[in-house]
């Protein structure tokens, strides 16, 4: 798969207009003041936390999968609103290494569910020139969901739109034990002396995990109203914002994010400075 670096990505306008902002909220709640979004002042990269959905199929009397299903619609309007306003990067956090303690049923169920969501939904992306990257071992994955995957990727390599990065059967500190391993044997090669060594710095660590060539998260979105980070990007969202709202997953639309991204503006990032 050919890899474009962040500088070679064209930054799209973020001149949006009052006009195209109203075409993208098109029913702002009153709480919420749609004047105060500052357009040039959208994150780079988002990263999103998508939880929730079986709570919300809990409270309805519905199965866990039914959950899931209700949430591919958050999904769609992530990506499609994440684009609209000129994110460059949203990683959504799809299924972690610990997922796979859930019960059967449900994991094979979600399995389905990503290859056909990935299936129906790859053309229309490709057309509005999204990126598809995945981070994650693929391999642990039923064939056709992993061949879905790596479909899309292959299909959009080449796009300069939005890349959308879907974390799949990962973990972050799998990801950082990796990224130590191959550093080690590189060492016991002898590939890397003591000067390499000296100068080796958090910019070529970060080289060495599945992210290499994104830029570290801006934003990081949980839903559901749980305050833990559980075992996403613990490296790169070093300096994120956080934003968690109650909302579960599957009721997450455009004013939710509208309302992450007002939060963001409000912020002063001094990353560890005065």
């Amino acid at each position: 798969m050919t890899e474009l670096s962040p500088a070679s990505l064209p930054v799209p306008s973020r001149a949006l207009s009052h006009e195209r902002l109203n075409e993208i909220f098109t029913s702002v709640p009153s709480d919420v003041d749609l004047t105060a979004l500052d357009t040039a002042l959208i994150p780079q990269h988002i990263a999103v936390i998508m939880d929730g959905n079986g709570r919300w199929a809990k409270d309805r009397g519905l199965p866990r999968a039914a959950g899931h299903k209700a949430g591919i619609e958050g999904v769609r309007e992530l990506i499609r609103t994440s684009n609209d306003v000129g994110v460059r990067y949203l990683t959504i956090y799809s299924f972690s290494t610990e997922n796979w303690s859930r019960p059967l049923q449900e994991v094979k169920a979600l399995m389905t569910l990503f290859a056909k969501t990935m299936a129906a939904e790859l053309e229309g992306m490709h057309e509005e020139n999204v990126r598809i990257r995945t981070i994650g071992d693929l391999s642990e994955l039923p064939a056709k969901t992993r061949e879905t995957f790596e479909r899309a990727q292959k299909q959009t390599a080449n796009n300069t739109g939005m890349t959308l990065i879907i974390a799949v059967n990962y973990g972050s500190r799998v990801e950082i034990v990796e990224a130590a391993r191959s550093l080690a044997h590189e060492a016991l090669a002898g590939n890397l002396d003591e000067a390499a060594l000296a100068a080796f710095d958090e910019e070529a660590f970060a080289e060495r995990l599945d992210t290499a060539g994104i830029p570290d998260p801006d934003l990081l979105i949980r839903t559901s109203g749980e305050y833990r980070i559980s075992n996403f990007l613990l490296y790169q969202i070093a300096y994120s914002e956080l934003y968690v709202t109650e909302t579960l997953w599957p009721d997450f639309d455009r004013y939710e994010l509208l309302r992450a991204l007002l939060s963001y503006q409000q912020r002063n990032r001094r990353f560890g400075g005065v």
